[in-house]
């Protein structure tokens, strides 16, 4: 008897869509860490591990590869609209959040290039909505006569920066983005991720 109370004391408690929150939030940033390191090919067990949740919790979520890339861009989007609607924005501010994205998460870099969607139409308009998303928070920060005000300047220099960043680590990969907004004289806040 008392052998059957002292594991019943012992169980955690079950914290229900608490726990079902926290990990979603485990696997999406385990996802943008396992992808942005060895690609968007990368085994789903290595998230699931990453997390420190089982296969089970990870399929519940993303029933596939799809699924957990969209639920990264999403997030990547969601962070850079919340630092757009922060009452300190700056444009220069947008663009560091922008740049951590970039350098974190081969699937934001990915979207950014929307021709590369693939042929299927459901993921073309997706990543074209997700894309818009960004370039619009970044547009509602963009100073009058900056120097990517003009036509789709804006959506020119997130493309050519994005193509720019390329290297085996983050901070290779940050390096590159850096240097490349430098080349295109455009001044970049601090490179972070933004938690709201």
């Amino acid at each position: 008897m008392t052998e059957q109370t002292d594991r019943t004391e012992r169980r955690p408690a079950n914290d229900g869509p608490k726990a079902a929150a926290r990990n979603r939030a485990a696997l999406v940033s385990a996802a943008r860490e396992v992808f942005a390191e060895h690609g968007l090919e990368a085994p789903l067990s290595a998230i699931a591990r990453k997390a420190g949740v089982g296969q089970g919790v990870l399929y519940r979520h993303f029933p596939d590869r799809t699924a957990a890339v969209a639920a990264v861009l999403e997030e990547n989007v969601r962070q850079i609209e919340q630092a757009a609607e922060a009452d300190d924005a700056t444009f220069a501010g947008l663009l560091g959040v922008l740049t951590w994205h970039l350098s974190r998460s081969a699937a934001f870099i990915g979207l950014l290039h929307t021709e590369r969607a693939g042929s299927r139409s459901d993921i073309r308009s997706h990543a074209l909505d997700l894309s818009e998303r960004v370039q619009r928070a970044l547009r509602a920060h963009l100073p009058r006569g900056h120097r990517l005000s003009a036509a789709n300047d804006l959506e020119l220099a997130v493309a050519m920066v994005a193509a720019s960043v390329i290297g085996a680590t983050r901070q290779e990969r940050e390096d590159r983005a850096l240097a490349a907004w430098r080349l295109l004289a455009v001044e970049v806040g601090a490179v972070r991720s933004y938690d709201g």
